[in-house]
């Protein structure tokens, strides 16, 4: 099969179009002949590779992807050959404390696919019989592939550890993310008002076309000073943070008392200053939060098959341009999620 393989860490040049053998499955996994793969800034962070992670070369990245169920193992039940499928990025045991209690991304041996295996950039991935869910018809493998990740981690974010409830004030950073973008909308669907930041106008422009009520361009003027004018000198009851280090000291001074931020990410850097005081003597929440549960995706796909959410997608571009699909993503031209078609 024909696929993209990096044999070491490295810049976007270790990106290599490649023949791979075919995967052979368990009978507990299932073949997906992929239609589409989308891009994850943790597809950069595997290629650069950090301390501690231990990658079997050749490795295919990539945790998003739709396609077409090519085989099913025989312990799988539920999955037929030739259905349409989206998959489950989050690789979780089933059976430890955590997943019983349906906190999958809690897992002991918690994993995520491109990551821990192998993923999507690919014409075939195989993965575990549970990490498959049906396709509706009507939608593009592209647009099912660019929900996943990002959607299921915001929902998880917003829905289930900031608990967002109508009528408060979100402050959602860098908006062109792909979290971000996904972030915006689950914020406007739960009744909160979204303030949105980006460097670009044309940004700032989406993220007011998908919901964002109040845009502030972080070049021209500092977002927290703005936040302040701009809800009365309170503060916004959440911040959701993508950042890290960059941003990590003005979104704890964005919040009212008594607000939260919540956290997935530090594309910037993993030391983020902390006032303390300001946390005790506002009272904030600090609130981490990785990836999503099975159960959170279920919900998110829901509301997308009924057009209450829809990803936005940059750029697709067939599989052998991988290369330069990330590299528009290090760069941060990109608004939403950029897609790879085999």
């Amino acid at each position: 099969m024909k696929a993209i393989a990096i044999y070491e860490h490295g810049g976007p040049e270790v990106l290599r179009y490649v023949d791979l053998p075919e995967p052979e499955i368990s009978e507990e996994e299932v073949l997906v002949r992929l239609r589409a793969s989308a891009l994850n800034h943790m597809d950069i962070f595997v290629r650069r590779g950090w301390r501690g992670l231990k990658l079997s070369f050749p490795h295919i990245p990539g945790a998003d992807g739709a396609g077409v169920v090519e085989e099913v193992g025989a312990s799988v039940e539920g999955v037929e050959r030739g259905d349409p499928v989206v998959l489950n990025p989050g690789l979780n045991c089933g059976r430890c404390e955590f997943c019983l209690r349906g906190d999958d991304s809690l897992c002991v041996r918690y994993g995520i696919l491109g990551e821990h295996a192998n993923g999507t950039y690919a014409e075939l991935v195989r993965v575990p019989g549970r990490n498959v869910l049906p396709m509706k018809k009507g939608f593009s493998f592209g647009e099912a592939a660019a929900i996943p990740l990002v959607f299921m981690t915001a929902w998880r974010m917003l829905v289930t550890r900031a608990k967002v409830q109508p009528g408060e004030d979100v402050l959602v950073l860098g908006a062109g993310g792909g979290v971000a973008s996904a972030a915006i909308q689950i914020a406007a669907l739960l009744g909160a008002r979204v303030l949105a930041t980006s460097s670009s106008e044309e940004k700032l422009k989406k993220a007011q076309e998908i919901g964002a009520d109040i845009v502030i361009n972080y070049r021209e003027q500092p977002f927290e000073k703005v936040v302040w004018e701009r809800t009365g000198k309170r503060g916004v009851d959440v911040v959701v943070e993508t950042v890290g280090e960059a941003t990590w000291k003005k979104s704890l001074r964005s919040l009212a008392k008594g607000g939260r931020l919540v956290t997935c990410g530090a594309t910037t850097g993993p030391m983020g200053e902390t006032d303390i005081r300001l946390v005790f003597w506002r009272q904030l929440r600090i609130i981490g939060s990785t990836m999503g549960t099975r159960a959170g995706l279920e919900e998110v796909l829901d509301l997308a098959w009924s057009h209450r959410l829809s990803p936005s997608i940059h750029a697709v571009l067939p599989l052998e341009k991988a290369r330069d699909a990330q590299m528009i993503m290090e760069s941060g031209e990109h608004f939403g999620k950029i897609v790879l078609q085999p």
